[in-house]
């Protein structure tokens, strides 16, 4: 029968170590997922289980913070040292260990140079050991352990077993910089919604009261203008429909941010009404054949000869919508080309209707952005061409009649912008 081998001290002592390391490993980790232990709580019982492991009375754990990368005490035995702040550019012991990211172990501290000056009654032994918490080769922390209890001293060996220990505190410094980084992040956000926020109440305010202090000033200089329309002489007339283009105009772009604003609020209400597509196509085209003909282009309306089934809708809302992009064909076509309006049936359930011109046409990868607000289809200066509401509020007003409008290119090599309603 062989012969049983007894384990030597040495192996008996390995063997008590790695439980004891298991051990307090088991419990730091358990403290590291208790939700009701802030920070530094954290950080001041993972110390206690550390001085525990190397039967030490005190120690501390350092954190690298601030702008200036100074170290901060945030967790020590002797509570006075709590905040207190080490600069990374003196001579002490932990400032050695930040500067070369290397453990240090002092066998006696009073022989040690970097001790001059400071309370040796402070120290019951005269071993210390400090070790830095790396992580990707940049300092987080320092580890420091002084007076091992009983009648032994700590050992440099002892350098190995707190190293041991840094991994899981720098699970811990990592987490919390996270997490200080993330409320930053959200903090950051946070201001810059409510300014955010504030500029848009601002803007519709100002919105709001652009609106109505146009209203009645360009009400009356276009009753006028209509006046003066039936006495001014033909040498003259060219100034007074210039004029009335441009009054046109800034009455569209008043209207448009007035029920832009509204619809955006939620405060505008359809009225609806069962209407012809022939006749709504013809009252917007009738009102765009003067300023077609100022410019030389022609508008054409296309439809089947078939009849059209009617549509449900709010007639002055959609009649702005055509008005709008027809405005916008005649804004970017040039003199002696012609627009196509027309209406026809998308499947069972849809009508569509499309204005087609002969411009330049649009680049698909902006077919999209034109409908957001402000954004302008090009740097073109023209009269009819506005400041980037119109396409908007057409987006606005056919969505919230539950459609769709879009642009193509159109047959004739321009632009072809539609837009479904639903019957």
């Amino acid at each position: 029968m062989p012969k049983k081998k007894t384990a030597t001290p040495k192996q008996t002592r390995d063997s008590d170590h790695a439980n004891r390391l298991l051990d307090s490993f088991g419990r730091i980790a358990a403290i590291l997922n208790i939700p009701e232990l802030n920070y530094d709580q954290r950080l001041n019982r993972i110390l206690d289980c550390i001085l525990e492991f190397l039967q030490a009375e005190r120690g501390s754990i350092m954190v690298v913070t601030g702008k200036k990368k100074e170290l901060v005490v945030r967790a020590a035995t002797r509570t006075e040292l709590l905040g207190h702040v080490q600069p990374l550019d003196d001579d002490s012991v932990t400032a050695w260990v930040a500067r070369h990211h290397e453990p240090l172990f002092i066998p006696d501290i009073s022989k040690d140079k970097r001790f001059k000056g400071q309370c040796r009654q402070d120290y019951k032994k005269n071993a210390l050991l400090s070790v830095p918490i790396i992580h990707k080769e940049k300092l987080l922390g320092i580890i420091n352990v002084t007076d091992k209890a009983g009648e032994e001293n700590l050992l440099k060996e002892d350098v190995t077993r707190l190293l041991d220990f840094t991994g899981l505190v720098l699970s811990l410094l990592v987490q919390q910089s996270l997490q200080e980084e993330i409320k930053k992040q959200r903090d950051t956000l946070r201001l810059r919604n409510q300014e955010l926020h504030r500029q848009q109440a601002m803007r519709a305010e100002l919105s709001k009261l652009l609106v109505h202090d146009l209203k009645g000033p360009l009400s009356e200089v276009v009753a006028n203008l209509d006046i003066l329309s039936y006495s001014v002489h033909d040498e003259q007339r060219e100034f007074l429909e210039a004029a009335q283009i441009s009054c046109n105009r800034a009455v569209r772009m008043v209207a448009n941010l007035g029920t832009i604003d509204k619809i955006e609020d939620g405060r505008l209400t359809l009225i609806h009404e069962t209407v012809d597509p022939r006749v709504i196509l013809e009252e917007s085209m009738s009102s765009m054949r003067g300023l077609a003909s100022i410019k030389n282009i022609g508008i054409s309306l296309a439809i089947p000869d078939e009849a059209l089934p009617p549509v449900e809708l709010d007639r002055i809302l959609i009649l702005r919508v055509m008005q709008n992009l027809l405005t916008n064909a005649l804004g970017y076509s040039p003199t002696g080309t012609a627009i196509s309006f027309g209406c026809r049936v998308a499947d069972s359930r849809h009508l569509e209707f499309f204005v087609e011109d002969q411009g330049a046409g649009i680049p698909p990868e902006k077919r999209s952005a034109i409908f957001e607000k402000y954004v302008r289809i090009s740097d073109k200066h023209d009269a009819l061409v506005g400041t980037g509401l119109g396409l908007y509020f057409c987006r606005l007003a056919v969505e919230l009649h539950r459609g769709r409008i879009g642009v193509e290119e159109s047959p004739a090599g321009g632009s072809r912008f539609f837009f479904i309603l639903p019957l």
